[in-house]
């Protein structure tokens, strides 16, 4: 009942944050949409979707591993007798580099990269890709969720409130959004921005393969994949031979990584 509870609250969470980065899109958009938005944001809807009901399912296992790992005290957190803010901060630290690896390995690893091309074949990117993912992907960043649940050893409302952030972020950081220069400078030495984040939409290969942090930008100013200087206003998205219609439907999508190349 509990985790009904918890996923419930982050659900209605999740639909009303929508309403900003949507809203933001229509004011102060980055880049002028095509004719038919609506028509081709439909497969990235489906997606979405699905990585919600997924993720609502996994929270079961999350909850259960999580319990095994405060009972036993597992993990680098795991005796320390932190402060409740001490390990919320680490904790949240620590899932988001572990979602900083997953995410390169997602583009290193050739198996990862089919289901992760999902993602960046979008030639427009706004707030509906944020959740434009693959149910492989989402086994494969739950899967590394859990190592670093295990690893530092974290209890569930830490990776509730990690994941309630993460998506919170994804929103925000694909909406299609104009952020002057000088703020969007002075945040992403804090935090992943839209332009930041944009950057690794890009259809340059040197581009898409940087800036992978998710939350934190700081994992690649330290592992050297960060790219600053590109003019986000000119970046071309998406990927070289998936511009055409019947390669973008949800249907198409969902068979991507398992078609031979």
């Amino acid at each position: 009942m509990e985790i009904w509870v918890t996923d419930r609250i982050r659900v209605m969470l999740l639909l009303v944050a929508c309403a900003l980065p949507s809203s933001l899109e229509l004011l102060i958009p980055l880049f002028r949409y095509r004719a038919g938005r609506i028509r081709r944001a439909v497969p990235n809807l489906l997606l979405s979707a699905g990585v919600l009901i997924g993720n609502l399912v996994l929270a079961s296992v999350t909850a259960a591993l999580c319990a095994i790992v405060t009972r036993w005290h597992f993990g680098l957190l795991g005796r320390a007798h932190l402060a409740s803010w001490a390990l919320l901060v680490l904790g949240v630290m620590g899932l988001d580099f572990f979602a900083y690896v997953a995410h390169v390995l997602l583009h290193k690893v050739p198996l990862g990269w089919r289901f992760h091309r999902v993602h960046h074949s979008e030639p427009e990117v706004d707030v509906t890709t944020a959740f434009r993912q693959h149910p492989g992907e989402t086994l494969w960043r739950f899967m590394m969720q859990c190592v670093g649940i295990v690893g530092f050893g974290l209890p569930f409302w830490v990776s509730t409130l990690y994941l309630s952030v993460s998506s919170l972020n994804a929103l925000l950081e694909h909406a299609n959004v104009r952020v002057a220069a000088r703020i969007d400078t002075w945040l992403r030495w804090v935090m992943v921005t839209p332009n930041m984040h944009k950057i690794h939409h890009s259809r340059v290969a040197l581009q898409t393969d940087s800036n992978y942090s998710n939350i934190f930008s700081l994992w690649d100013r330290l592992f050297d994949t960060y790219t600053k200087h590109v003019n986000v206003g000119q970046l071309r998205y998406g990927l070289d031979g998936f511009d055409e219609s019947p390669k973008q439907t949800a249907a198409a999508l969902m068979a991507e990584p398992f078609r031979s190349t």
